[in-house]
């Protein structure tokens, strides 16, 4: 499924579906494994979210586009957009002007809440199993592993990279599908598009892709 370090569209969109169930879909905890911190947050918005599903399962029926506020509300705020947008972009963010790395910030976010409320439109049952955490909370930075359990397949093994900000909140900055970085895999693609055709037309394009979001 992965080639040469990178994810396919088809394979993206199974990372992505993965990505966001995991913060909604009943979870499995090893024996020999100490629930810690960051687990326990995505436990808690795991809660969260199956309770906003019941409870707008009709409303999301009638009108799939309610799934985004549910998104932006319940899954958002465990991502540092900031953190994941400096590091999608690379080297291309420091040669950016404060004005652009706003609006791609913006639209990254919005192109990850777009992605992500499809992937979850699309999902199936699927059971995470934590693996057991050997990570030292103090350094503030964790890797949180895990294991997709899929009927009649191969596990996956994700990673969930997390850090605790100043406000003392972990929150998540990457993900890794396979051994594959979902920001690494941005960069890539973003980089392509700002060298052919430059920065503001990076922005324009996933405007453009967005419009679905800002006007629901």
């Amino acid at each position: 499924m992965m080639k040469d370090n990178t994810i396919t569209n088809n394979s993206l969109l199974v990372a992505l579906v993965v990505l966001i169930s995991s913060f909604f879909i009943p979870v499995a905890v090893a024996n020999d494994t100490q629930i810690v911190e960051p687990q326990v947050l995505v436990k808690d918005s795991t809660e969260k979210m199956l309770h906003a599903l019941k409870e707008h399962q009709d409303a999301l029926k009638e009108d799939p586009s309610l799934i985004y506020g549910l998104v932006e509300s319940i899954i958002m705020p465990n991502f540092d957009f900031n953190k994941i947008a400096k590091l999608a972009l690379g080297k291309n963010w420091r040669k950016a002007t404060v004005e652009q790395r706003e609006q791609f910030i913006e639209q990254f976010r919005l192109l990850l809440i777009r992605t992500y409320s499809t992937a979850m439109l699309e999902y199936t049952d699927q059971e995470i199993k934590y693996l057991p955490f050997r990570g030292d909370l103090k350094k503030k930075k964790v890797k949180v592993p895990m294991e997709i359990i899929q009927a009649g397949g191969p596990s996956i093994p994700m990673v969930l990279s997390m850090y605790l900000n100043k406000q003392g909140e972990w929150k998540v900055y990457d993900v890794k599908i396979e051994g594959v970085s979902l920001v690494t895999n941005y960069r890539s693609t973003f980089s392509n598009q700002i060298r052919t055709e430059g920065m503001d037309k990076l922005i324009e394009n996933l405007a453009k892709k967005n419009e679905k979001v800002t006007t629901t």
